[in-house]
């Protein structure tokens, strides 16, 4: 590490001392100072950009160049003359005043280059050309050099610490505006520009009337000529694994058209080599842009994910075999009417291996551990079809009229089999399947009567089929099954009537859960004068949901058996093994909203009524049924220290309503060692949040500031009340009495200096849970903290390096034990773009765990990639690309949760090489 820290010193100080300052003051003629006017150098001998500003608020600006060099000087400003002048440097830095004259031409200023970055009002635009080197291919590897923009570890992009909510290709969107899809399949030579759009507004006739500071969105620019023509790449690609049987390829076509009145895009992927344009567990969150409209009217419900969720992160798979079709089109017919969908099909077969061992707490000092430590190897398989279609239409007549339909639809046929050997149960196969699909609907109509009169109705409906199926198959020897000498399963499947006389269980699970929502809202907005509006909304929530499940028993001859429980309930009531549950809630609310600026101040205070409804049918016969009112209230301030400093106080009292599958008072199968029962007369939880978020952007000195902090207090929040039988656990739900509270404060600086970017970013976490284990309260307090320095270089011409550095802690307090774990998480990049021709990229990253008690473990990654274009312009371009080049066979990490510290090692994918042919278009 050390040697690490020595070499990041060695960059910077290096790229200082090569350098001397020129700075001084950009004035109009009658000497006010101007604020956002641009600089720029040319080197004369290179005729290469050197350095570039932006003047700040006092006019003054600042110039990274060269010692001993000639450069031209070229200052401009929105509605000025255009001035250059020839500059010398020496030794010695320089300070230099510039003022503009008046220029009344009608002709655009043209400028020898065109700045890296401006600015046009809330839009910030960066010029991709100036900070490209060469070895970019993808979008991403453009964003990431950008000023501001970070790509998160999952895919995301963030602009000055918010996430970007959309992204479009020339003013479309791409697949509904998923970052990570075109982040990783829209080739870089295409980008001209990138424009970030702050404060965006997804509907022009609100931008006026709503707070939309947390709205950003993208769109890419595409270069002249790659309008009316197909562009993008064709890969193709085969290689080796250490298994001489194992025969590598990948097939990665990626084309697109774009015209003004039409666009389509075609993303094609087949490969067993693991690389993914987008994760099973992407899709499955793929939200095709819906938004609900009751997302700001306090009430959350939960309609549950009765899928397969358990699905496999490609990184912990040991094989992985994935095909995608995705194609994304958009076509206006007239300027009112704009039509768009997308189709996308995903199949995935993945291969995994995981042993674990976990050591169960004594969660009160005596009490002894709440089970025995266990063991266990799980061997899976998974096999999983999606697919996704929408339809999108939006007309828009006039500026005061606009409709929008949007229809979503997702199926999918998934199917899990594990091998689970465990140390006290033994060894279990297991299959988990479901075929579930939705329909969502939306339909939005936004009308402006006048100017001082708008109003906005937005609906959506959805509806949901799941239709999960389990099996447990478990050893089990039919002579032992007296008090002395049970199986680890013997005493759970006597109190749950099963058969006990077989040579094995064979148990398995029906569930089905039919949802159907309608979420409906109607806003009216009148603007009082040119500092205050005010906002009255009427709107509802209807949920129905429909719950059937059914436990049972396939005996030794195949007959099936139906088991009789001894299990009792909390009130003393035998359980069943089915269930019949029909849970319908309503919410009609009336909220109003009013939102006043006063000079920096924005004001906008908030409450809603609420008329809830909440009855659960069982078995035919109600055993609930409550009507109530409730008051939520909410207020946010804004402080506009400047354009681009503010600093956002939000407070929120939301309220929570379960998902039927907690309601159902029957037994329901998680998995062979987990069961549970519901409650039918769960009420809401109440929960108070309170965030600060504070963001700066300085485009004087390229200076990147976000920091935010979040408390939440959740009152008669839903818990489990867990007891364990061996590692056998059943459990129900109840409102706690007691508080959960947790707070976060994050934050990151970024600074350029030159051609070397610094960062440092830290995060602190704290929680504190109430648990109810084996009839015993414990408060469960957890305590994290994550500190990711970062330094990168973006030179034009030499090597690039990314240095980061991740050191955490994670601490937890679970009744009478503590744990603690810290992560020491170096990484290195390495870029490369030599002779004009060549790519070589590399990294290499260490993760160290210590458990704070002598142990530790480690792991490391190594990648690496050489590519050959005979140009930039060239069609063809030739790689040799190396994956896991330690061959390393399995990641291991630790951790502790609410009952237990376990330690994982999981097993992932050999070292793959690849050679691999790209044709460009």
């Amino acid at each position: 590490m050390k040697k690490i820290l020595m070499l990041l010193f060695v960059v910077v100080s290096g790229s200082a001392f090569a350098q001397i300052k020129m700075e001084g003051i950009v004035k109009d003629s009658i000497g006010t100072p101007l604020e956002l006017a641009n600089v720029i150098a040319i080197n004369q001998e290179t005729n290469a950009l050197e350095s570039y500003a932006i003047t700040n608020d006092k006019g003054k600006y600042v110039l990274s160049l060269g010692k001993n060099g000639k450069y031209k000087v070229q200052v401009s400003y929105i509605g000025l003359k255009t001035f250059d002048e020839a500059v010398t440097t020496q030794e010695a830095d320089i300070i230099k005043d510039f003022t503009l004259m008046p220029d009344n031409s009608l002709d655009a200023v043209e400028l020898t280059y065109e700045m890296p970055v401006t600015v046009k009002g809330d839009t910030l635009v960066y010029n991709a050309d100036s900070f490209k080197n060469g070895s970019e291919r993808k979008l991403e590897d453009v964003l990431k050099k950008l000023p501001g923009v970070e790509i998160t570890s999952d895919g995301k992009i963030e602009v000055e610490g918010k996430e970007v909510s959309k992204l479009m290709v020339n003013g479309k969107d791409f697949f509904d505006g998923d970052t990570k899809l075109a982040t990783k399949n829209i080739p870089s030579n295409a980008v001209d520009k990138v424009q970030v759009l702050r404060n965006y507004a997804e509907v022009g006739q609100l931008s006026g009337v709503q707070n939309n500071q947390d709205n950003v969105a993208i769109n890419i620019k595409l270069k002249e000529g790659k309008e009316n023509f197909w562009f993008g790449d064709v890969t193709v690609g085969a290689g080796t694994a250490p298994s001489p049987n194992d025969e590598l390829y990948l097939v990665q076509p990626k084309l697109f058209y774009y015209s003004p009145k039409y666009s389509v895009n075609v993303i094609g992927d087949m490969n067993n080599i693991g690389e993914v344009a987008l994760t099973n567990r992407d899709l499955r969150n793929f939200g095709g842009g819906f938004r609900m409209p009751s997302r700001t009217s306090g009430t959350n419900i939960n309609l549950g994910d009765n899928g397969l969720g358990g699905l496999t992160n490609i990184a912990s798979a040991q094989e992985v075999v994935t095909k995608l079709a995705a194609a994304n089109f958009s076509y206006s017919p007239n300027k009112a009417l704009d039509l768009s969908g997308f189709l996308i099909y995903n199949s995935s077969r993945m291969r995994t291996r995981e042993e674990s061992y976990i050591d169960y707490l004594e969660l009160e000092e005596g009490a002894g551990d709440v089970a025995p430590d266990e063991e266990t190897t799980q061997i899976g398989r998974e096999a999983t079809n999606q697919f996704l279609a929408k339809l999108s239409a939006a007309y828009k007549p006039n500026v005061n009229n606009q409709l929008d339909y949007d229809v979503l639809a997702r199926f999918s046929d998934d199917e899990e089999r594990q091998n689970l050997f465990s140390s006290i149960v033994g060894n279990t196969n297991q299959l988990d399947a479901a075929t579930p699909f939705s329909i969502n609907q939306n339909l939005n109509y936004y009308y402006t009567l006048n100017e001082n009169n708008i109003f906005a109705f937005e609906a959506q409906h959805l509806i949901k089929d799941e239709d999960p199926f389990y099996n447990a198959l478990l050893v089990n020897d039919p002579t032992n099954n007296d008090d002395t000498d049970q199986d680890a399963f013997d005493p759970t499947a006597e109190v749950l009537g099963f058969n006990l006389d077989q040579m094995s269980y064979d148990l398995n699970q029906d569930r089905r859960v039919k949802s159907n929502q309608l979420d409906a809202k109607l806003d009216y907005y009148n603007i009082l004068n040119s500092k205050s509006n005010i906002n009255f909304t009427l709107g509802t929530i209807l949920s129905n949901q429909k719950f059937n499940s059914n436990i049972f028993q396939f005996l030794d001859d195949g007959t099936q058996f139906e088991p009789n429980p001894t299990l009792l309930d909390t009130n003393g009531n035998l359980l069943s093994t089915t269930n019949d549950v029909e849970y319908n809630f309503s919410d009609i609310y009336l909220g109003v909203h009013y939102r006043l600026k006063s000079g920096k101040f924005t004001f906008t205070p908030g409450v809603s009524l609420h008329a809830y409804s909440n009855k659960n049918t069982q078995d035919g016969e109600t055993l609930f049924d409550d009507n109530f009112f409730m008051v939520l209230p909410d207020f946010e301030t804004r402080i506009q220290f400047k354009k681009s400093e503010s600093l956002t106080l939000n407070y929120r009292m939301n309220t929570s309503f379960t998902d039927v599958t907690n309601i159902a008072e029957g037994l329901v199968m998680n998995n062979y060692n987990s069961f549970q029962y519901g409650n039918p007369e769960l009420q809401n939880a109440l929960s108070h949040n309170v965030s600060l978020f504070y963001q700066s952007f300085n485009l004087f000195n390229y200076t990147n500031v976000f920091a935010g902090a979040n408390y939440s207090k959740n009152i008669d929040q839903i818990r489990s009340l867990t007891n364990f039988e061996n590692v056998i656990r059943t459990g129900t739900f109840f409102n706690s009495a007691f508080a959960d509270e947790s707070a976060s404060v994050f934050g990151r600086v970024q600074r350029t200096f030159g051609k070397v970017r610094a960062s440092l970013r830290a995060n602190f976490g704290y929680s504190k849970i109430n648990q109810f284990v084996q009839d015993t309260r414990s408060v469960n307090e957890s305590f994290s903290q994550t500190y990711t320095p970062e330094i990168r270089t973006n030179f034009r011409e030499a090597p690039n390096v990314t240095f980061r550095y991740r050191y955490s802690i994670s601490q937890n307090d679970q009744g009478s034990n503590t744990t603690k774990f810290t992560t020491n998480a170096p990484s290195v990049e390495f870029d490369a773009y030599i002779w004009n021709s060549v790519s070589f990229l590399t990294d290499f990253s260490y993760t160290e765990q210590n458990n704070g008690q002598g142990q530790k473990d480690a792991f490391r990654t190594w990648n690496a990639s050489l590519r050959y274009r005979k140009d930039k312009d060239a069609k063809w371009e030739y790689s040799l690309i190396a994956a896991n080049l330690l061959d390393i066979d399995s990641n291991i990490s630790n951790g502790a949760n609410n009952i237990s510290v376990y330690s994982s090692e999981t097993f992932v994918q050999p070292r793959f090489v690849t050679f691999r042919l790209t044709y460009t278009l």
